[in-house]
């Protein structure tokens, strides 16, 4: 365990009075991290979308409302402390302009051409090919640490 992200958790739960309480995970947004980061230590990024597929290649459990993360930047430090509002499956070309906007990196376009790439590389290393109706991971989260 990285001592710095391990010590940014226990000042998140020192401030908040909170003990015995565990996050879930720490990453990096995307393929650019540092931006993404600084978007959600912003509050511009309040959501953000995956592919189901990934869960199910990897075997793990989908995210929960109320699981805590930290959200790491390119340099693999800890930028954001965040927590799961909702979550929702649904096929990607069923996902909102609100919802894409909420992402905070672009207009609806931008949005959906950005994942169909991203998608679509990863899926080319499973042997799988991107479909528009593939089903997608959204998840809505807010930043809680640093206010």
């Amino acid at each position: 365990m990285n001592k710095k992200i391990q010590q940014f958790w226990q000042d998140f739960c020192t401030a908040n009075n909170m003990k015995k309480i565990e996050y879930k995970d720490a990453f990096q947004f995307g393929v650019s991290a540092d931006w993404l980061a600084e978007l959600v230590v912003e509050g511009k990024k309040t959501a953000t979308t995956s592919g189901f597929v990934f869960y199910e290649i990897e075997k793990e459990d989908l995210p929960k409302a109320g699981e805590y993360s930290i959200v790491l930047d390119g340099r693999e430090e800890p930028a954001a402390v965040i927590q799961i509002q909702s979550v929702e499956v649904v096929p990607m070309n069923e996902v909102t302009e609100e919802f894409a906007l909420a992402e905070g990196e672009g207009d609806y376009r931008y949005w959906w051409d950005a994942h169909e790439e991203f998608f679509s590389g990863l899926l080319k290393e499973h042997g799988l090919e991107f479909s528009s109706d593939m089903l997608v991971v959204c998840e809505r989260f807010k930043k809680v640490y640093p206010k």
